[in-house]
């Protein structure tokens, strides 16, 4: 395995895990460093630790567990990698967009790292990117 390969699971189980950041504050009262206690985008003016918070606090874990998996992927060397990561890529956008008054500036960057990993896996282009850093 290449270094490139480690790298690349190594960014994608840090994206992942850095979904705490919206399954904390949800379930745990756990106060995350720079999250605002401001309501979401949609109406209602729901917190993140309200009823429906909790709720989209499952939505942050499923994206961290797509990403777990995504990462193990990449380390067994296996071509579902790519699915998982585009999923995980998906629900990270809808976990973080209705909460981006609330969230820190890493998820909104996560945010970005989501489009781009949408952009190179998805479209015929992106294979290039891929097979340069000999990613499977």
């Amino acid at each position: 395995m290449e270094a490139l390969e480690y790298l690349a699971a190594l960014v994608l189980l840090g994206h992942g895990v850095g979904h705490l950041v919206g399954v904390l504050p949800a379930w745990a009262s756990i106060g995350m460093g720079g999250v605002k206690d401001r309501p979401w985008i949609l109406p209602g003016g729901h917190l993140m630790d309200s009823a429906v918070g909790k709720l989209w606090g499952v939505v942050w874990l499923a994206a961290m567990i797509l990403f777990m998996i995504s990462s193990a992927g990449v380390l067994l060397d296996k071509w579902w990698w790519r699915q998982w990561a585009v999923v995980g890529s998906v629900v990270s956008i809808v976990a973080i967009v209705p909460w981006w008054n609330s969230v820190v500036a890493g998820a909104k960057a996560g945010v970005a790292l989501d489009v781009a990993i949408i952009l190179v896996l998805l479209l015929p282009w992106g294979e290039k990117i891929t097979d340069f850093f000999e990613v499977p």
